[in-house]
C-alpha cells in the first residue's frame, strides 16, 4: 500500500517571511546577513501551519546570487538564521537569473515539484503564499491554491488569479485553516 501522501504550504522568503529592502516601489532581497530579518508574526504563522499537519517549505527565487552580487554562503547563513528561528521543513532555492532561467525559477514550477517529489506532497491539496505575481504564477502551474500577500509595492502588477488576498502571513494561515476546517466539514456530510 502507498504511503498517503502529504500537505504542504510552500512560503516564498523575502515579502512573506522575511522584511525586504525597497528602493523605487520595488522590493529586493537584502543582500548582507545584517539586514536579514524576519515580519514579527512569521515564526508563530509557520508554527500554526506546522501544528495543523502541514509540510512548510520555502521556495525563494535568489538571482543576485547567479548575478555575481552576493555570495551563496549569505544566502545560507540567513537560511541558517530562518531555520533556527522557525521549524520549516525544507529551503528550495532557485539562484538562476531571469536571463537563464531555469524552471526552478519562479514562475516556473521546478522548486516546487522538485520538493513534492522528496517530500511526497500532493501538490492539489497544498499551498503557495507569495507576495509577487511570479509566486502564484508558479502555485498555479503546480496545481496549488495560490495566497497573495498585498505588501503595496507601487512598481509592480498585482496578480489577479489568486485564490485569496491578504495583508500579511498570519492572515494567510488564518485563511487556510478556515479553508481546511470548511474542506473537512464538507468530507463529514
Amino acid at each position: 500500500m502507498a504511503e498517503p501522501r502529504s500537505r504542504a504550504v510552500f512560503l516564498d522568503r523575502d515579502g512573506v517571511i522575511s522584511v525586504p529592502e525597497f528602493r523605487d516601489g520595488r522590493s529586493f532581497a537584502p543582500r548582507r546577513l545584517e539586514d536579514f530579518s524576519l515580519y514579527p508574526d512569521a515564526v508563530q504563522a509557520v508554527c500554526d501551519l506546522k501544528a495543523m499537519g502541514f509540510v512548510v517549505i520555502v521556495a525563494t527565487n535568489q538571482p543576485d546570487v547567479g548575478k555575481g552580487e552576493v555570495d551563496a554562503a549569505v544566502i545560507e547563513a540567513m537560511h541558517k538564521v530562518l531555520r533556527d528561528a522557525m521549524p520549516v521543513d525544507d529551503i528550495e532555492v532557485c539562484y538562476d537569473t531571469r536571463e537563464a532561467a531555469t524552471q526552478r525559477r519562479k514562475p516556473g514550477a521546478g522548486m516546487l515539484n522538485d520538493a513534492a517529489r522528496n517530500w511526497n506532497i500532493d501538490l492539489e491539496v497544498s499551498y503557495v503564499v507569495g507576495d509577487r505575481a511570479t509566486d502564484i504564477q508558479a502555485g498555479e502551474r503546480a496545481g496549488c491554491t495560490t495566497i497573495f500577500i498585498d505588501r503595496g509595492y507601487e512598481a509592480e502588477l498585482k496578480p489577479t488569479t489568486q485564490s485569496a488576498s491578504v495583508l500579511e502571513l498570519g492572515e494567510a494561515v488564518r485563511w487556510i485553516a478556515a479553508r481546511e476546517q470548511m474542506k473537512q466539514a464538507a468530507e463529514l456530510q
